[in-house]
């Protein structure tokens, strides 16, 4: 009776340790013999109490070749113990998946490269067998640039580097990429160690872009700016270079950092602006091509290697505020003359109004002061018109040079734009471009009547005293007539009184009787000057002079009013 519960004891015992160990067993790799080989399968004991069947396809080139034979030993997959049929579920391949999944993460760990075959093409990249594990690689991680072909890299072990690994979710990420720029970092850093600034070499035109070339120097690029190719303006470096020429470039800087090489073709010349005030001395008048337009004014190429800037300002003498593409174009052969020259900076300023004559000088030569000429109303303002003049200048017409008896304003409205007028020449301001042109000077000379008629002591001369009467008063100042004339003349603000609160305008009203002194009168013009202030001043010296001295002790509020006493009285 004790012995049979003893045999139960040990039965469950068994029956337990066997649960156990088939729970163990169950998603790890083991060890099992081959006991039988039925056609395509290979019958394995893995000592689970049960065996299994694995294809003999997945034991690879050794499966197909006879060498797993009854009695072989090989690591399987148990993906389960027993399935329906009583059989252990058995793998060869997730058995050397697993396997290579614990190398591989070794490799990972150590950050060492592995081996793999690129195999299949996916969405986004391409597969890796890497002994095994199957791989993702991002097509961005196949080469350093991209590439077209693919085919060269199929199927072919080569070296990758594994750049992320997920075990729960079966993934791995690798680079072929990195492998390159590794090895040409490499490289790179052994060929910029020979290298010296200053070196000339031998390079490969690579790859041409829109701000220069990169140019193969033996396994390293160098750049070659597109202002280091020739002295000249280059616009695009295609003008130039053509991929896959080799050419002789000395090389600027090296940045042992980064490995950036800087390029230059351009140093291998003589620099053209060496002893460029001697060839091109100020006020000097060149030839030049236009190369180039821009708001601010336009370059012109002297010679190879050496262009001027001609401003805008100094484009044109008459034509303001126009864009240099309206008065040059690109390519054009143009005359300048040489205004600075600045080799520090290795700027030149030219001027091309300077090769033709100021056409107020021209104008002044050609029609002196006192000369009658004929133009086009161009612009009616405020306080005159402009007259379209020959050489394309204006001439302006003052409101009081417009009628002799009517005022400014009221003359202003007889007259429209595109008329043709006559006005006689008063003024020529070459420095100041400006012309002073009269209209009433062409009428009959009233102001001599004027003078003639008065004698010599109150006739119109320069500093005469006359009497006028106020026609028109604005802003500006007083348009006034000379009693007994029909002489109208303009008395500006700052000359309507001497001090300066009384040089107000609005103190003076129509039909108000002023007295003024002449301070300009030309007979051959027609053009006259008044001012209260001159008069108020003359005034004060002839009471000075006449009521006052030094040591006198009277006032000058008591001389002034002696003075004008007597005047008054005279």
């Amino acid at each position: 009776m004790a012995q049979q519960t003893v045999t139960k004891e040990d039965f469950e015992s068994m029956l337990l340790d066997s649960f156990v160990d088939n729970d163990a067993a169950e998603g790890t790799v083991v060890r099992g013999k081959v006991v039988a080989i039925e056609k395509d399968l290979a019958i394995i004991d893995v000592g689970l109490k049960t065996e299994g069947r694995v294809p003999l396809k997945e034991f690879g080139q050794a499966g197909r070749d006879g060498t797993i034979t009854v009695g072989s030993e090989v690591e399987v997959y148990v993906d389960r113990v027993e399935n329906a049929m009583g059989e252990a579920v058995l793998s060869r391949e997730k058995a050397r998946r697993e396997e290579s999944w614990v190398k591989l993460e070794e490799k990972y760990n150590a950050n060492e490269r592995v081996e793999g075959v690129i195999f299949n093409q996916v969405k986004g990249g391409f597969t890796v067998d890497l002994e095994g594990a199957v791989a993702f690689l991002p097509r961005s991680q196949v080469d350093i640039r991209p590439i077209r072909d693919i085919a060269p890299l199929m199927n072919v072990s080569q070296p990758f580097q594994i750049l992320k690994m997920d075990k729960r979710r079966g993934n791995i990420v690798v680079s072929r990429r990195a492998i390159l720029e590794e090895s040409r970092a490499e490289q790179r850093s052994e060929i910029v160690q020979q290298l010296e600034e200053g070196q000339v070499v031998d390079g490969v035109v690579k790859n041409i872009t829109d701000y220069g070339a990169f140019v193969d120097l033996g396994g390293i690029d160098g750049l070659l700016h597109v202002t280091d190719i020739a002295w000249r303006r280059v616009n695009h470096p295609s003008e130039v270079l053509t991929i896959g020429e080799t050419i002789k470039v000395q090389i600027v800087r090296i940045n042992h950092e980064s490995h950036r090489i800087s390029l230059g073709m351009k140093q291998l010349q003589a620099d053209p602006w060496e002893g460029i005030e001697a060839k091109y001395p100020i006020n000097a008048k060149f030839t030049g091509r236009v190369t180039n337009i821009t708001d601010y004014g336009a370059f012109v190429e002297l010679e190879p290697g050496i262009e001027g800037l001609i401003h805008v300002s100094e484009m044109s003498w008459t034509k303001k505020n126009v864009h240099p593409g309206k008065i040059v174009s690109t390519s054009q052969e143009v005359d300048v003359v040489v205004l600075e020259v600045d080799p520090d900076k290795r700027r030149i300023s030219l001027g091309l109004k300077q090769t033709l004559q100021n056409p107020w000088e021209a104008f002044a030569e050609k029609n002196p002061v006192g000369a009658t000429i004929e133009g086009e109303v161009k612009n009616k303002t405020e306080f005159g018109l402009f007259i379209g003049l020959e050489g394309d200048v204006d001439g302006m017409v003052h409101l009081s040079d417009l009628d002799w008896q009517k005022s400014g304003e009221v003359a202003l409205d007889d007259y429209n734009r595109g008329d043709i007028v006559k006005a006689k020449v008063l003024d020529v301001d070459v420095e100041k471009e400006r012309i002073s042109l009269g209209i009433k000077q062409l009428a009959a000379d009233d102001l001599a009547e004027t003078s003639a008629a008065s004698g010599e002591t109150g006739g119109l001369r320069k500093n005469a005293v006359v009497t006028t009467e106020v026609i028109e008063v604005n802003d500006g100042g007083i348009e006034v007539r000379i009693a007994d004339s029909e002489v109208t003349a303009f008395i500006r603000r700052a000359d309507l009184s001497r001090d300066r609160n009384d040089q107000r305008p609005e103190r003076f009203s129509k039909g108000e009787k002023v007295d003024a002194r002449v301070t300009q009168y030309d007979r051959k013009t027609g053009r006259i000057q008044l001012s209260i202030k001159a008069l108020e001043i003359a005034e004060e010296r002839e009471a000075v002079a006449n009521f006052g001295s030094s040591d006198s002790g009277a006032s000058l509020g008591d001389i002034l009013g002696a003075a004008l006493k007597g005047r008054d009285e005279k």
